[in-house]
């Protein structure tokens, strides 16, 4: 291949990975921001920061609280706290920064532990009666199933009796429907709309008509009962379910979108959350730790005012693919080959991409281990087919890699396809690996039969993946084109042939 034409192909390869990060990185205008001066209703608040999870908190630390409600003053006039246990400082620090605190009891299984967030509950109700605006016996309680409605309305009308404040209880609006002797105890119903999270997830364009839809289907339930909707928001990170695609740009798009319309309708609400919460993936998926107007560092996310980018970090992580491909290019001598060139543009971007995604959905350190294991495996076949398309002789290993990287692509399936919920769709880093797959895929010898088993698993597990994730949901779709290319290739061998564009 002539010098020149190699220099347009690399030209066109450094400008694919450019607009690839810059379209996942720029700055978006999001309208409905929010005017200055002006404050949310209310917001989640847990002070826990890093690693720190309700399991080894002790109590918040007074310089923490200081920190964090000076944060949150200009922007949110009031918290909602989950529970009073080391957390009686934080009526005083929220009077010092005008706010009012929503205070919650952690209701159990454990009846000692209940009954001392109860009598805290109480206690710091009357302690602080014009701070604490009103009390919440339980969070989801009933969703869990770790107390009979009966059980929880017993709660609810012992503290009913022993405050001034109103009463209530947070849970998703549907169960608050199927309870509805609840409301016995509750001076006002407090209900949780998620769009994500819904049964029926919705997507970013009609979430604000699903929030609008269930909180008239509560009104109508319980008529004449004010409604505080107690958590609702929408997540910056996570996988995609169905047509619900977390990412800053939607979170701001739901929150500026939703406090307009609440305003509009003169709805009370509590958003969730003030700070990201990283532990609540260890519940919830990578998902879980992403809902927070600021980060988990105490950054702000830019949610309710100014352009918002789903990857602030995007200039580093081309720069990082850039070097990463050159690397490539330069171990597999795949400067004068466009396929090659084309190889380790896939494998820079998508093992780049992958440990970014591993910074945020990691959640232990045997997972950080398999990110790992995936990001060493994906460059090694990005080097393995940069130097095959530059005519170095097949060896036995070569075929064994593509084996082993195959097998742990249909891990992966069998994980999306049985276990999905909580799991992400790992494309970018198995880009690379399918399309040396499609070239170099054994035809004959011991690792044919083994990848044609695992291709006919891949096969057979997508349309599991199809029905579960719906055709709304692009992840999915990128997943299962990924793995395509990969079955096919396992199936029927490898496509390379000697000659072409793909080597010259």
């Amino acid at each position: 291949m002539s010098r020149s034409r190699g220099a347009f192909v690399l030209l066109l390869v450094v400008a694919a990975s450019v607009a690839f990060w810059w379209l996942l990185g720029r700055e978006q205008h999001v309208p409905g921001a929010l005017a200055g001066g002006q404050r949310l209703q209310c917001a989640s608040y847990t002070p826990f920061t890093g690693t720190e999870t309700p399991a080894d908190f002790v109590a918040a630390r007074r310089d923490q609280l200081e920190r964090d409600f000076a944060l949150l003053a200009p922007q949110v006039g009031c918290v909602r706290i989950y529970s009073v246990r080391g957390m009686e400082q934080i009526p005083e620090v929220a009077r010092e920064h005008g706010m009012k605190v929503i205070a919650g009891a952690w209701i159990s299984r454990d009846d000692a532990d209940t009954e001392r967030e109860i009598a805290g509950l109480i206690a710091l109700a009357n302690r602080y009666p014009d701070v604490i605006s009103a009390v919440l016996v339980g969070n989801e309680v009933l969703l869990r199933r770790e107390r009979t409605a009966a059980q929880l309305l017993g709660y609810m009308q012992r503290v009913q009796a022993a405050v001034a404040q109103p009463v209530s209880y947070g849970d998703v609006w549907d169960f608050w429907l199927q309870n509805p002797s609840i409301v016995a105890g509750a001076d006002f119903v407090t209900i949780h709309l998620l769009p994500y999270w819904e049964n029926d997830p919705s997507d970013i364009g009609a979430a604000i008509a699903a929030v609008t839809h269930a909180h008239e289907q509560t009104a109508k339930a319980f008529p004449g009962k004010d409604i505080l909707i107690g958590e609702t928001g929408w997540p910056s990170q996570g996988r995609q379910r169905e047509g619900a695609v977390p990412g800053r740009v939607n979170q701001a798009r739901f929150v500026r979108g939703f406090v307009a319309h609440a305003d509009a309708e003169g709805w009370h609400y509590n958003l969730i959350e003030a700070f990201d919460q990283p532990w609540k993936r260890g519940q919830e998926g990578a998902v879980g730790g992403y809902w927070g107007l600021f980060d988990a560092t105490r950054h702000d996310k830019h949610i309710l005012r100014g352009p918002v980018s789903n990857l602030p970090e995007w200039c580093e992580c081309l720069g990082a693919a850039l070097l990463l491909g050159a690397g490539l290019l330069l171990a597999g001598g795949g400067w004068h080959a466009p396929g090659a060139m084309l190889v380790a543009a896939l494998a820079a971007n998508g093992v780049v991409f992958h440990l970014q995604q591993m910074r945020l959905f990691s959640r232990s350190a045997s997972e950080t281990g398999w990110f790992l294991l995936l990001a060493a495996l994906a460059f090694a076949l990005g080097w393995l087919g940069c130097r095959r398309l530059r005519g170095r002789p097949a060896a036995r290993w070569h075929e064994a890699l593509i084996g082993i990287v195959a097998a742990l692509a249909a891990i992966e399936m069998l994980g999306l396809a049985f276990d999905s919920r909580y799991r992400h769709f790992p494309l970018a880093v198995f880009a690379a690996p399918a399309l040396v797959a499609w070239l170099f895929a054994p035809r004959a010898g011991p690792w044919r039969e083994r990848n044609r088993a695992l291709g006919v698993l891949l096969v057979l597990c997508m349309p599991v993946v199809l029905w579960q994730e719906t055709p709304l949901n692009l992840q999915a779709l990128g997943w299962l084109a990924v793995t395509g290319v990969m079955a096919a290739a396992l199936l029927r061998g490898g496509a390379h042939r000697g000659s072409g564009f793909i080597r010259t």
